[in-house]
């Protein structure tokens, strides 16, 4: 698919997304930066990790994104003794009524939709949790020998509680290097909390329009690429991310002081593909280093390890992240 970056692809998308945007508010209150990222995610072909406490319309929200664009949405509820074949597809013996011979056929498991949301999913054992990294790196599923193609756009939204450790099994590092985003939800304000109760208490529901189909994701995933970025913007990127290693000659002493290990060559890859992204919603032909700083957080935070000092000290991954951003880099 050959997209050409002009002011009016541009300008497509950026309307496109206001047009999103709105439409997903008529359910969702607030939360209009997750919604921005969430789409960003999907139009650079990424994924996003979704952590709020219980209550906080994750679910709702995903699942409203995916009927405004016209997605096959699929739920997955992750529980201890949820089996890779659960979320993959498994095999069964199928017989012919007329021959009477017996053949196995795939039944393809909830993993082949458009949007998949992998609720809570560290409550599954990493065995489990496995089964969805080909799936997200290349979009395909292999089982019994033969490999099954997933439909695009293919998006994975996954949640965490973060107050409910009892029974819980954190993500191995690998799992959650394949999120181009770790996006935090708090609680409403006041304002938006009355709001919340006044909808949702009354008998009226609002109705929802498509704004965009399967094929305006692809497109906008082709436009993301095509995007000239300037060497100056790459260099920035390049640089946040290697001074997050406390071992590279480059990390500031207090990297080396509150980190164990940094991030790897995907994130510097998620900031530029982010910040092209972020330029063309707002309508512009070339990120910036604003833009690259706008998603910093977001990329990163989950790709940073804290040592004992930093947990000591009440130093947290997003405190690094932002003490380096404030720094010359």
């Amino acid at each position: 698919m050959e997209i050409k970056t002009s002011p009016e692809t541009v300008e497509e998308l950026h309307a496109g997304y206001k047009s999103l945007s709105s439409e997903v508010g008529k359910v969702i209150v607030g939360q209009e930066h997750i919604v921005r990222q969430i789409f960003i995610s999907m139009i650079c072909r990424g994924h996003a990790l979704l952590v709020g406490v219980p209550g906080l319309a994750k679910t709702l929200l995903i699942h409203t994104i995916a009927d405004v664009i016209d997605l096959e949405f699929s739920r997955i509820q992750f529980t201890p003794d949820l089996m890779p074949s659960d979320i993959t597809g498994t095999e069964i013996i199928e017989e012919d009524a007329t021959t009477g011979r017996r053949q196995f056929k795939f039944v393809k498991g909830p993993v082949f939709a458009n949007v998949v949301l992998a609720d809570e999913i560290n409550r599954t054992p990493p065995k489990t949790q496995a089964a969805l990294l080909e799936a997200m790196q290349e979009h395909r599923v292999t089982a019994a020998g033969h490999t099954y193609s997933l439909p695009e756009p293919f998006f994975v939204l996954a949640t965490q509680n973060p107050i409910e450790q009892e029974g819980t099994y954190p993500l191995p590092e690998a799992q959650l290097d394949r999120f181009m985003f770790n996006l935090w939800l708090d609680y409403p304000s006041f304002s938006e909390e009355m709001d919340v109760v006044r909808r949702t208490t009354s008998a009226s529901k609002p109705s929802l329009s498509n704004v965009m189909a399967a094929s305006d994701i692809q497109r906008y995933q082709h436009l993301v690429r095509q995007i000239p970025v300037a060497d100056n913007v790459i260099e920035y990127a390049v640089k946040l991310v290697t001074k997050t290693r406390p071992k590279g000659e480059n990390a500031p002493s207090f990297v080396k002081e509150y980190l164990n290990y940094g991030a790897g060559p995907r994130a510097s890859q998620f900031l530029i593909l982010g910040a092209k992204a972020t330029a063309a919603l707002e309508g512009r032909l070339t990120p910036s280093i604003k833009d690259v700083n706008d998603i910093a957080v977001s990329v990163l935070r989950h790709r940073i390890v804290t040592n004992f000092s930093a947990e000591a000290e009440g130093v947290s991954p997003v405190d690094v992240i932002n003490r380096l951003m404030s720094t010359e880099v």
